[in-house]
């Protein structure tokens, strides 16, 4: 049996405009009309913008000659407020519902707007992680505050991709509904293959960045935490909801700065 026509979706721009939007608390000029549908696949490329403003705030706070934890402090302080809270409380709402026994009862836990005790202290987790993580990193802050960004909302899109979506409404089905494969995946790839490109033949010319032994690992690493932490909610619930997906991206950006300050 033929599939149906799918119908055309917005412009490659509208998108963007419409995941910027969603995805942060960054406004859009007038002329700039924004649409919903599709942005999924453009998530990694607003988490590549993300990260490039915060590693421009904490060396802009590094040349003030501001203490590198409370440098990082700030910049944690500022990516929660660039993103409006939104994976963070997503984040929160899925530690609630986990910490559920009844499983038939983790997505009306969830749902709930009230806040939990397993939810504070995750978010109390979440955030302390990256603070001294970053503060740890020190030169080598900027390219991983670029790295995880774009590797937590990558893996954000996998999970999308890849496991069925437990609810019959909410933000998150919007994201299922208008992906398309493979195409959709190879878009939200692109932002981590030029990202890493650029790590990589930079420390081929002898360019002062991080080193080649950090890129590995960020990469490799990345890679694996962003499908291991959504496979692990998937395997817990089942599936996915727009609270997962908060989840998947807030875990995968701190695991990576973590997993970063090993070497």
């Amino acid at each position: 049996m033929e599939r149906p026509p799918q119908p055309p979706r917005p412009s490659l721009g509208a998108r963007l405009g419409g995941a910027i939007l969603f995805y942060t608390r960054l406004p859009l000029p007038r002329w700039w009309p924004p649409q919903f549908e599709g942005i999924a696949a453009l998530a990694p490329t607003v988490g590549l913008g993300l990260g490039a403003c915060l590693a421009l705030g904490i060396v802009g706070l590094a040349g003030l000659g501001m203490p590198s934890l409370t440098r990082s402090a700030l910049v944690v302080g500022l990516w929660l407020w660039l993103t409006a809270g939104l994976h963070l409380d997503g984040a929160m709402d899925t530690a609630d519902g986990l910490a559920v026994l009844d499983p038939r009862r983790r997505l009306t836990v969830m749902a709930d707007s009230h806040t939990g005790a397993f939810g504070v202290m995750v978010a109390i987790a979440i955030l302390g992680l990256k603070t001294v993580a970053l503060a740890e990193l020190d030169q080598a802050g900027p390219w991983l505050l670029v790295a995880a960004p774009l590797w937590g909302r990558w893996g954000q899109l996998l999970a999308i991709a890849r496991y069925p979506y437990l609810k019959a409404q909410g933000k998150g089905a919007l994201h299922r509904q208008f992906l398309r494969l493979p195409h959709d995946l190879w878009l939200g790839t692109l932002p981590l293959l030029g990202f890493y490109g650029l790590w990589f033949g930079s420390w081929a010319l002898g360019y002062p960045v991080a080193s080649l032994s950090l890129g590995l690992v960020s990469f490799g690493g990345g890679a694996g935490l962003a499908w291991l932490t959504g496979y692990w909610l998937y395997r817990r619930l089942g599936g996915h909801t727009g609270d997962t997906y908060g989840a998947v991206v807030e875990w995968t950006e701190a695991l990576v700065l973590g997993l970063a300050t090993v070497l």
